[in-house]
């Protein structure tokens, strides 16, 4: 290619190929490892407003792509716990003690368990990789926290490595 501008959106297209299939193929292995109804990434695209951009689902009936998610729940405070690297697990959403948003919020993707690993990149919270279990409560263990949160950890580096490159 002798046009720079042609290489650069090659380069560019290339490069988020490359994150694409990755976060996918982790989202896939996940749901599969912790054997849930749904696992997806959340991305913050400005302050603590994102949306669900990937998805694993276990049935298309549950899919929640492009949902937005409930941003007058996730304020600074929940944001100032996962950039610190809280890691959330919720067993059964009906007896969690939540703030009503939040359980709404929850109750109205039908998620019955939950379990959240923040993806932290040098520049900050960059989103959230997300495990639910809708058909019925799942008590979550040690042995299903790791592989989210190493999942996360991963992703964290390798989206960031890819950023950086563009």
């Amino acid at each position: 290619m002798s046009d720079p501008l042609l290489y650069q959106l090659n380069d560019r297209l290339s490069k988020s190929l490359e994150k694409d299939v990755l976060i996918q193929s982790t989202l896939d292995r996940l749901r599969t490892t912790l054997q849930v109804d749904r696992v997806v990434l959340y991305y913050f695209y400005r302050q603590w407003k994102g949306r669900v951009t990937f998805e694993s689902l276990s049935s298309i009936e549950l899919s929640i792509y492009g949902s937005t998610g409930a941003d007058d729940c996730f304020n600074n405070e929940y944001a100032t716990l996962y950039e610190a690297g809280r890691i959330r697990a919720i067993d059964d959403i009906a007896t969690e003690p939540l703030s009503p948003c939040h359980r709404e919020f929850l109750e109205s993707m039908n998620v019955r368990s939950n379990l959240v690993a923040p993806i932290l990149t040098p520049d900050g919270l960059w989103g959230l990789l997300v495990a639910h279990h809708c058909q019925a409560i799942r008590p979550w263990s040690a042995a299903d926290i790791a592989p989210l949160e190493d999942s996360a950890k991963i992703l964290a580096d390798r989206i960031y490595t890819i950023s950086v490159k563009e």
